[in-house]
């Protein structure tokens, strides 16, 4: 296979990629747009690198690099289901991964689905016990579950009270 003009591979002889330019987003190419996504993202503005990392995402779905990057500017746009609907499609594709692990464990958390996030955290926990932030993750997220089964569980039985029939 040979390297196309814009990084990605082809192995299509004469092969041209499209255009994607156009009066409705940004200019450039895929390999551009994440280029940019990155830039964005790393001065501090997720919202404009999701939209960007989107529109890369979008024509080149299988890009490993593009959904994480799109994952982690949706992450920290607050837009935590999106986050974790890519994280998860990383998960799918890439079961090894401890970071799309961890990142779908943080998403699924700031989402308001610990019992789930618990999951995924553990699991990123296991791939790298020496990643303190994946066992700090996971310690927190347990510690919600726990103190909510706390506020949730059986009314527990008090003292009788007097004049109570016994």
């Amino acid at each position: 296979m040979s390297e196309g003009p814009n990084g990605f591979q082809d192995s299509r002889p004469g092969y041209e990629r499209p255009d994607h330019s156009d009066s409705d987003g940004p200019e450039g190419d895929p390999l551009a747009w994440y280029q940019r996504g990155l830039e964005l993202l790393s001065r501090g503005s997720p919202a404009a690198a999701a939209q960007i990392l989107q529109r890369a995402a979008t024509v080149e779905p299988a890009s490993r690099s593009v959904r994480e990057a799109l994952a982690r500017a949706q992450f920290d746009a607050r837009r935590y289901t999106d986050a974790a609907d890519n994280f998860r499609l990383i998960v799918e594709a890439s079961p090894t991964d401890d970071y799309a692990h961890f990142g779908l464990g943080l998403s699924l958390a700031r989402s308001g689905d610990p019992a789930s996030a618990a999951e995924y955290l553990a699991l990123a926990a296991a791939m790298r016990p020496d990643q303190k932030h994946y066992t700090d993750a996971l310690h927190q997220v347990r510690a919600t579950l726990h103190s909510r089964a706390g506020q949730t569980g059986p009314a527990q039985p008090g003292p009788a009270q007097p004049g109570e029939d016994d």
